[in-house]
């Protein structure tokens, strides 16, 4: 995955066009850009990311942030006993045990790999 200044990319091949299609990941504005090659698939990335910041100085606007690290989640009570017990027996915090859980859960969703 490209990353810039903190930001991350998606991105897509539309076989048809022959192009590689972008956007920036994880904010509400919509930022894409898009190359025929990697390599200007990269450059258009940054220059995107770039372009958004000096937009957003221009206007006023405080740039969206990829994501700030804090999470408010709901759930099933049952749930939330097994995985506080899970953490306790752990000697860890719910905290703690909720962040390593959903990282091997990222991990092996984004590259297919059990995250050790």
């Amino acid at each position: 995955m490209m990353s810039y200044k903190g930001y991350r990319a998606a991105v897509a091949f539309d076989e048809g066009d022959m192009l590689f299609t972008g956007r920036v990941a994880g904010i509400d504005d919509v930022v894409g850009f898009h190359a025929d090659t990697t390599e200007g698939l990269k450059a258009a990335f940054e220059e995107a990311v770039a372009d958004y910041l000096v937009t957003c100085a221009k206007v006023g606007k405080r740039p969206e942030k990829s994501y700030s690290g804090k999470v408010m989640l709901r759930m099933s009570p049952a749930v939330h006993a097994k995985a506080a017990l899970a953490a306790e027996i752990a000697s860890q915090s719910l905290n703690e045990f909720s962040e390593a859980a959903l990282a091997a859960s990222a991990e092996e969703k984004l590259t297919g790999r059990h995250a050790r």
